[in-house]
């Protein structure tokens, strides 16, 4: 069973059997909880997914849908939902933390101009907006995590890393110069722990190989099983980053 074409922020499936009762659930898909109201439209000739802006996504199935059809095309567009959602999540002014969408909302209390990141309370600057004050607030973080989780890592491996500094870049997420200098981008602290240690061993790796030959990957694969799924969370949320 294929789905239809895309039409603006909707997607649309072809017909199915019995439908499900109209209401919000929280659906495992995957590692993640998707919440989904599925609501029975009668007229509707095909299965409709659509984002809402506070990023439920709403099932709308044919009077005689099918629940398990329209539970397998909603994992089967799941990339197409996420884009979406982290779209309206953005233009609502949420950023990415450590892998999940974070609301940014006024702190209660007499303290104005001040947003929740997390669980703490940052001051909005003069001339600052919310996200460009937690933007600010995640590279405090990022200067005080990423260096000390490297060497963690580095004592973990048995490298010796000669510096740490933490960047802006806008084209890398690490590198490694000669001298065993690590630099690291900021945003690793958007990123799930998981991309963000891949990121730190693939510098760390640089130490032992310089190049990206077949010697470095398999270094990366020891040291990291997982490398291959973190590089694909990168490729495919790399543009979600700050």
């Amino acid at each position: 069973m294929t789905h239809g074409a895309i039409a603006n922020d909707q997607l649309t499936l072809p017909l199915g059997k019995p439908a499900p009762q109209a209401g919000v659930e929280a659906i495992s898909v995957g590692r993640r909880v998707v919440t989904v109201r599925f609501v029975r439209h009668r007229r509707a000739r095909r299965y409709v997914l659509r984002v809402l802006p506070d990023g439920t996504v709403r099932v709308t199935v044919p009077r005689s849908g099918d629940r398990s059809h329209a539970l397998a095309f909603l994992r089967r567009e799941l990339r197409w939902v996420d884009l979406q959602r982290y779209a309206a999540a953005r233009n609502a002014g949420a950023i990415l933390f450590r892998g999940d969408l974070l609301a940014l909302r006024a702190c209660a209390g007499p303290s104005a101009g001040t947003v929740h990141v997390g669980t703490e309370c940052v001051q909005i600057r003069t001339g600052e907006s919310a996200k460009q004050a937690a933007s600010r607030h995640l590279r405090v973080l990022a200067s005080r995590e990423l260096r000390e989780r490297l060497l963690a890592l580095a004592d973990r491996l048995r490298l010796v890393v000669k510096q740490v500094t933490i960047r802006n870049q806008h084209t890398r997420w690490g590198s490694c110069s000669p001298d065993g200098a690590i630099a690291l981008n900021w945003r690793l602290v958007q990123m799930p722990d998981s991309v963000r240690d891949y990121i730190l061993i693939h510098e760390l790796m640089h130490l032992c190989e310089r190049n990206h030959s077949r010697r470095f990957w398999t270094l990366v694969e020891r040291a990291c099983p997982d490398h291959r799924i973190a590089r694909r969370w990168l490729k495919a949320h790399e543009g979600e980053l700050l």
